[in-house]
């Protein structure tokens, strides 16, 4: 009797089984996890991005703010979710940036997610109060070489996307300047605006409302092409600094392992979703250069960035806070 009993709960989780792997994806909500608290650029990003696949794929998307840790919280919490497809992160940065900064990680952005796809990026903005006395970067390299060490910087602490770009920017020129990390970009800001400090490489997003009121003065573009929002602001390959290039970017990735068809359908509903007007015209608004690339597409620009910021971080010895 005994024997039949455990015969039938066999049989009976065998079909339970064999029932949810034949159950179509998706067959519930999907989340997507963002490591920053909501209000910010990646959160937005997520939502507009979501609630368009939600719409596409008749499946409830929820977003869930998991910030902390320099965004390691929620990308450790992603990493180690069941490889089903229903729980996604939505990155920025430091999915490249973090694994150099850090010692110790509980995950490695290469060997535990599988990239889905890339949104797109924002190009840094170098800026500088109305009274400082350089009107172009190439005049602002020439006085950092003229006196070194008089300048300084701000960013939003150590191991961000400005104290790398700018980083970057003194490999690249030769020159030498002060970084004066602050806990946030605010308080970095309202010093710059107070001529406290020298230039800031920001995002768009941040810049954009200051530059407009002139309380802030654009000098270049770090990108290829120039912003449409800011026209008249050179790149920095126009102003003189050849194939420099830093911004900061987001895209989906899914725990490793998991099935690559629902990786495929992902991408492709993230794609699609960003081809839509709305979700252009929203992204745009904030700064966003849309650049949508798929699973192997995005796979390889993360290890170019991979590549590329651990250079940067190992060439200056910048530790996190």
């Amino acid at each position: 009797m005994k024997q039949m009993n455990f015969v039938a709960v066999l049989l009976a989780a065998a079909l339970l089984a064999s029932q949810a792997i034949a159950q179509p994806y998706p067959s519930k909500p999907i989340r997507i996890v963002v490591p920053f608290a909501p209000g910010g650029a990646v959160d937005v990003v997520a939502r507009t991005v979501g609630q368009r696949m939600s719409e596409q794929m008749g499946t409830p998307i929820v977003v869930e703010n998991r910030p902390g840790a320099s965004a390691n919280l929620g990308a450790e919490h992603v990493a180690k979710a069941e490889p089903d497809g229903y729980t996604l992160l939505m990155g920025a940065n430091g999915l490249a940036t973090n694994g150099t900064l850090f010692k110790n990680l509980p995950f490695d952005t290469l060997r535990d997610f599988a990239p889905v796809a890339r949104v797109g990026y924002a190009p840094l903005v170098l800026v500088v109060p109305p009274s400082f006395p350089a009107k172009s970067l190439k005049e602002l390299i020439a006085l950092a070489k003229a006196k070194p060490g008089s300048l300084n910087y701000g960013s939003s602490g150590n191991g961000g996307s400005g104290h790398l770009a700018t980083e970057l920017l003194r490999i690249n020129t030769g020159i030498e300047v002060l970084h004066m990390p602050y806990r946030g970009g605010a308080p970095a800001l309202i010093d710059l605006m107070g001529s406290r400090l020298s230039f800031m490489l920001i995002n768009p997003i941040e810049a954009l409302p200051h530059v407009k009121s002139q309380r802030l003065r654009a000098l270049a573009i770090a990108s290829p092409k120039r912003l449409p929002m800011l026209p008249d602001v050179p790149t920095f390959t126009e102003a003189g600094v050849a194939g420099y290039d830093a911004s900061v970017w987001w895209g989906l990735v899914a725990p490793a392992k998991t099935p690559k068809p629902i990786v495929d359908k992902l991408g492709a509903e993230a794609l699609k979703a960003l081809q839509d007007e709305g979700v252009r015209e929203k992204l745009t608004a904030l700064g966003a250069v849309i650049d949508p690339a798929g699973p192997q597409a995005f796979g390889t620009f993360l290890k170019d960035e991979i590549d590329k910021w651990a250079r940067v971080i190992k060439t200056s010895g910048i530790q996190p806070d």
